[in-house]
């Protein structure tokens, strides 16, 4: 007890001196700001005089990823006093038991211990999310704005804010900031509910609004950074003084989602690291980045293009047109072999379908609506699962139908904000390898399983590396604890089956069910979350589904939503830029440019061209007279053919092709014959690899 007691009065003396310092060298609060940080420091003290009456100081166990244990005690060892006991460097953010956890959150009891630094996709948001409570206090102590909402995203910190003088120089804001973390500012957080953020931002109106849209759950965190008071979902760093280098990129005006026009607030991005060389690899992570962005390979390789008279629908080309086939034939004969069978849908469905499926409440703000005669409203649909509902109840099922796997390629709408957009990675039109499962409750585990075993049978192909996350129980929820107590466990069991490699996601499950998310990492290490699996238990209730059981009983199904690619147009976007514009052979756009050279050969390359073309491949010609051998070679190249067949005199006698890997490796004369039975077998099998 007496170690305990030392170690929270360290604790309380670090917080208190670091705070006085904060306010000797950095304060500049006016009266609204000082009236705020007297009731959120009110608030907190009776939030932790709660925790302190509640906490029990029992010792703890704690167990790192490399295998060690430690001792501490409950309510007082941090995971920040851990770390240093340890001198473990880099350290930002930590998870337990697989929770996302600060730093200077004190454990609660035995537990896995994992350390994150910048090189995380969690260790990089906790250092921006803490980067753009800096900010946010920077510009109002220093530059007297109002701010109205800070955050951070997968870009970067940023910061909505209005100031009458907006002539901010974007080097003074990060010699200001830099200044302000090294203060070593504390990050104290307190959970607060609507009647309290009612109560510390009474003073502006447009700061409640954009609270509540953010506010998911009966709670909300706010946080103080030195004498201001920033909403944030966090996690954030222990205290500022983590952040070393600030950079600010750009001001924008600001769209509200319930405006057309400008709100007149400006959104200040910007970027934050621990180091100097943190800073220059992100540098060179974004450079990487701008080559590979799909919208250049898009334009570049002629695959498709975005038009303002359809704002957010793409128009696919001849060449994007046959990755975004391939890829959807590539899923419907893994279907075929799992027992799916594809239906077909209509578009356009009257407001009576979306009002009992619950998604007019709850969504309609999203859809794009037409009225037609009578005055009757309809909706196109945005997701497909309402109407699967439908084709269920159209008779009474048997058990020996089930499971009943359907999936649906429709084309769906979502009315996105128009500054969502981004070429296809947000977009209006798309279209999923959407498919819905109806279940027995005992077949639940097993169609989790193979559905997990489908994504992994997917993401090999593309040579992606994945992790599952198992999101739990949110919060407010639709049905009884008891219910997603064994709905949780039955997707943990399947989990546990697969093999992989998976951890809890707590609180972030749909208000329908818990689901699977799986996350695949790209050639640059970013992480992407495409293919889901959900349990709905709301939807078959809605439509009262039934079946006849074994029992002669009527019983209600279990429905799984599931994808693997997710949206076919975001797939594409992030397989460009995986492979960086080097389309594999079997989904690549422009697989073979055949080059005669000289003499007859011309006739002859036709007939290579023809050849290919009725084995199924995407084949050019390039019989330019104007143009150099060596020009068409490099050009072929340049428009990434995986194969270059120059063929002359000798080839058209013997038969054969003189190839070339578009690396500019020569794999030499070939039969023509053996060519096409080698790419074919090497298109069939999905291989990534070049050479034959």
């Amino acid at each position: 007890m007496a170690l305990t007691h030392l170690l929270r009065l360290v604790s309380r003396g670090q917080l208190c001196r670091a705070t006085l310092h904060a306010r000797r060298k950095y304060s500049k609060v006016f009266p609204a700001l000082s009236e705020r940080l007297r009731i959120f420091e009110s608030l907190r003290e009776k939030q932790s005089s709660h925790r302190r009456l509640e906490g029990q100081e029992l010792p703890l166990s704690i167990r790192l990823d490399d295998g060690r244990t430690v001792k501490g005690t409950a309510g007082v060892t941090t995971p920040l006093f851990v770390s240093q006991s340890l001198r473990a460097k880099g350290a930002l953010v930590c998870r337990v038991n697989g929770e996302l956890w600060e730093l200077g959150r004190p454990l609660e009891g035995d537990c896995e211990l994992k350390f994150l630094g910048f090189d995380t996709v969690e260790g990089r948001q906790a250092a921006w999310s803490t980067g753009a409570c800096v900010l946010g206090a920077v510009l109002e102590t220093e530059f007297g704005a109002d701010v109205y909402r800070e955050g951070a995203s997968e870009l970067g910190l940023y910061c909505d804010h209005l100031l009458d003088d907006n002539t901010l120089c974007l080097s003074d804001v990060e010699k200001k900031c830099k200044q302000a973390a090294s203060l070593k500012l504390p990050l104290t957080r307190a959970e607060l509910n609507s009647q309290q953020v009612q109560e510390l931002f009474q003073d502006n109106k447009l700061r409640l609004q954009l609270i509540e849209e953010q506010m998911n759950g009966p709670t909300i965190t706010a946080y103080r950074c030195g004498d201001t008071i920033a909403v944030c979902s966090g996690p954030l760093l222990p205290h500022t003084g983590l952040l070393k280098v600030f950079s600010m990129l750009q001001l924008s005006s600001m769209t509200l989602s319930n405006e057309t026009q400008s709100s007149g607030l400006t959104r200040l991005l910007g970027v934050a690291f621990p180091g100097e060389k943190d800073k220059q690899e992100w540098e060179s992570e974004q450079a990487e980045a701008r080559r590979r962005d799909h919208r250049r390979i898009g334009t570049d390789q002629e695959l498709f293009f975005f038009n303002d008279v359809s704002p957010g629908s793409c128009f696919f080309l001849p060449k994007g047109a046959h990755i975004y086939n391939t890829l959807t034939d590539f899923i419907k004969g893994e279907y075929r072999r799992r027992g799916f069978t594809e239906v077909v849908t209509p578009t356009l469905y009257s407001t009576a379908l979306w009002e009992r499926s619950g998604h007019w409440e709850h969504y309609s703000e999203n859809m794009f609506t037409v009225t037609s005669e009578g005055s009757q409203t309809y909706a196109l649909k945005p997701m497909n699962c309402p109407a699967h509902c439908l084709m269920f109840e159209q008779r009474l099922r048997s058990w020996r139908e089930l499971p009943l796997r359907w999936a649906d390629f429709g084309a769906l709408h979502r009315n996105e904000l128009s500054g969502a957009l981004g070429g296809l990675t947000r977009v209006r039109r798309f279209c999923q390898d959407d498919a819905h499962i109806f279940c027995a409750p005992e077949q639940l585990e097993e169609e989790i399983v193979a559905c997990l075993d489908f994504v992994r049978r997917v993401y090999q192909v593309f040579g992606f590396s994945f992790h599952c996350l198992l999101s739990t129980r949110p919060t407010p929820c639709l049905g009884e604890p008891e219910q997603w107590d064994h709905a949780e466990k039955q997707l943990e069991n399947s989990l546990q089956h697969f093999g992989e490699r998976w951890e809890v996601n707590p609180g972030d499950g749909a208000f329908y069910g818990p689901k699977i998310d799986i996350q695949i990492k790209d050639a640059l290490g970013r992480q992407h979350q495409c293919a889901t699996i959900q349990l709905d238990f709301q939807l078959p209730i809605r439509f009262d589904l039934q079946y006849a059981g074994r029992d002669g009983q009527l019983h209600r199904p279990v429905m799984i939503h599931r994808a693997v690619l997710g949206s076919l147009e975001r797939m594409i976007a992030i397989l460009a830029e995986n492979f960086g514009g080097k389309w594999p052979l079997w989904l690549s756009p422009a697989q073979v440019m055949v080059i005669p050279v000289g003499g007859d050969s011309e006739s002859y390359g036709k007939q290579v061209v023809r050849q290919f073309h009725e084995a199924g491949f995407m084949v050019d010609l390039n019989d330019d007279p104007g143009t150099t051998l060596n020009k068409k070679i490099r050009s072929a190249q340049l428009a990434q053919y995986n194969y270059i067949f120059v063929v002359g005199d000798k080839e058209s006698e013997s038969g054969t092709v003189n190839v070339r890997s578009r690396g500019g490796k020569q794999l030499g004369r070939r039969p023509t014959e053996e060519v096409l039975t080698s790419l074919t077998q090497l298109r069939d099998s999905r291989s990534n690899l070049e050479e034959f």
